[in-house]
This record gives structure tokens, C-alpha cells and sequence, in this order.
């Protein structure tokens, strides 16, 4: 049942972001808007990744992901460089020919476009960026939020989305409800932020180690 892919999003603190990554965690995410509840300076984010430990069950790295709405290349380039990122996720009205400029200029890190999906309009334009980013992620709708809203997606309207690339689902994912997730769907892997949160970025471990063993 365990998916390819964990991501835990909206890592603010070195401490949680190492005990996250010892607990399983394949992926990190971290906040790089400045207006958000979870922001991170890319200082921050380098103190993370340079002390984060390898993945427990596969040995690998764990991916460090930036997430930015609408930023420039030039500025989402200059993060990536100063905070050692192995991925970028881009969160907001990034076209797929934004995502392509990007992909040039950034072509040894992972490319991940976030789709929020407000009705089938959507699920069937997210397939315009699949030959152009390497991953996309499904996340809920919400007219001035871009993620972390804690709202949950219609499950069963994303059962027959079968895309050309990986994608990861989000929106709203618990430790109480992934199990139900994961019965109706088989993304290729899962992110969750407020669900296992007791603040915004601020994680509740136990609530993550919970999520871990419903997974198991």
C-alpha cells in the first residue's frame, strides 16, 4: 500500500525536517512565498538540507523540494542555487511554455507542476504539461489559497485520470483518511502539509509517525 513517493510539505524547522526524514519521508517540501504562513528564506532551507539524514527504507537522498506561485525563472534559479533544491514545484498559473523555459534552464532538477482541481476543466488542461515537467500534483481548489487549505479532493472524479507522467496527490490528506484515498486511487506517490501539522509549520511528529503506519 506504501506509495513511491511521501512528500511532507511546509518544513520549517531543521529539527522536524530530519526526524521527518528518519520516519520515512522520500520528499520535503518547503514554502518559497513570501506571503505564506510557511515561508522559508532559502538560508533556512539550505540549514535542512544539509543536515538531512538518507532515507531509512531506501537508502537514497530525500528530495528537497521549493514551492513557488508565479515567481520568475530567474528568481526560482537563484533559490534552487543558494538552497540546494533538487526540485521545484510550481503552485501557481505557471504555463506549460513557462514550464519549458524552465525545464532548460534547471535540467538536472525535478520539474513538478500542481494542478488545483476546481472541475474537469482542469484535470483535462493538466494534460497539457505533462511532455513538459516531469511530475504533476493535484491539489484542492481554493479561490485565494495555493495549498495547505486542509480541503480534500473528490476522490472518485480522479479515478480515471491516467496521465503520460507520475503524479502525487494532495489536498487535505490525513493519517485519518489515506487509507480511503489510496483504496480509490494509486497516484504514484502523496503530500500532505496540514494534516500532520499543529500550526502552520509547525509539524506534529506523532501525527507523521501515525501517518507512516497507516501506511504500512
Amino acid at each position: 500500500m506504501l506509495p513511491r513517493r511521501i512528500k511532507i510539505c511546509g518544513i520549517t524547522k531543521p529539527e522536524q525536517g530530519q526526524a521527518i526524514a528518519q520516519l520515512g519521508a522520500t520528499a520535503l517540501g518547503f514554502i518559497c512565498v513570501p506571503i505564506s504562513p510557511r515561508y522559508v528564506t532559502p538560508q533556512q532551507i539550505r540549514l535542512v538540507v544539509d543536515g538531512l539524514p538518507v532515507n531509512p527504507v531506501t537508502r537514497q537522498q530525500v528530495d528537497c523540494v521549493g514551492v513557488f506561485v508565479d515567481a520568475t525563472a530567474a528568481d526560482i534559479e537563484q533559490v534552487v542555487a543558494i538552497a540546494g533544491l533538487h526540485a521545484v514545484q510550481l503552485h501557481g498559473n505557471e504555463s506549460p511554455e513557462f514550464c519549458q523555459q524552465l525545464r532548460a534552464i534547471l535540467p538536472n532538477i525535478e520539474l513538478i507542476k500542481a494542478v488545483r482541481v476546481r472541475n474537469q476543466l482542469a484535470l483535462d488542461q493538466a494534460h497539457a504539461y505533462t511532455t513538459v515537467v516531469h511530475t504533476l500534483l493535484l491539489d484542492a481548489y481554493h479561490p485565494h489559497l495555493y495549498g495547505g487549505t486542509g480541503a480534500t479532493l473528490d476522490w472518485q472524479t480522479l479515478q480515471q485520470f491516467h496521465p503520460a507522467c507520475p503524479w502525487l496527490l494532495a489536498g487535505g490528506l490525513t493519517p485519518d483518511n489515506i487509507r480511503t484515498a489510496l483504496q480509490q486511487l494509486q497516484p504514484h506517490g502523496i503530500d500532505l502539509s496540514s494534516g500532520v501539522e499543529h500550526a502552520p509549520g509547525d509539524k506534529d511528529l506523532a501525527k507523521v509517525a501515525q501517518l507512516f503506519e497507516r501506511l504500512s
